[in-house]
């Protein structure tokens, strides 16, 4: 696996609205609503490619296609995502993972826009992506 670098952190929230007074109104960080939902974001934080608040009951839709998460698993705060070199590099980086014992939250999938992504899960909660996303190499965005 070649991770090229830290594509994304997001917080992960139960209470969005509250984090979001935290990052927008106290720290004063640009961020922006995903058009159409609660995820807000940002990239022009210099030294972050991207820096969201991720809504857990979106990360749970995500990674398990239900607004809620599943209550056997530890609730996560966070998410990294890792950067590979194309689309091929997340399979071949999922299987790697698999093959050393790792069990994915869901395995690689294309999303709306155009990220492709597989995710697992720490023991601590943290989610972790390993990601191609085309607009950070030079790609345009397929969700404007």
């Amino acid at each position: 696996m070649n991770v090229l670098f830290i594509a994304s952190v997001a917080i992960v929230t139960p209470e969005p609205a509250e984090s979001r007074k935290l990052f927008i109104d106290a720290l004063g960080l640009p961020l922006k609503p995903h058009e159409g939902d609660d995820y807000y974001f940002t990239e022009e934080i210099p030294g972050a490619k991207h820096f969201g608040v991720w809504p857990l009951r979106q990360a749970a839709e995500a990674c398990f296609g239900t607004l809620d998460w599943p209550s056997e698993r530890p609730v996560p705060h966070a998410c990294f995502e890792f950067e590979v070199a194309d689309k091929d590099s997340v399979t071949s980086a999922a299987e790697e993972l698999k093959s050393k014992g790792y069990t994915l939250l869901h395995g690689t999938r294309t999303e709306p826009w155009g990220q492709t992504v597989a995710r697992l899960q720490t023991p601590e909660g943290l989610i972790v992506g390993i990601s191609y996303a085309p607009w950070m190499h030079g790609t345009e965005r397929t969700d404007a």
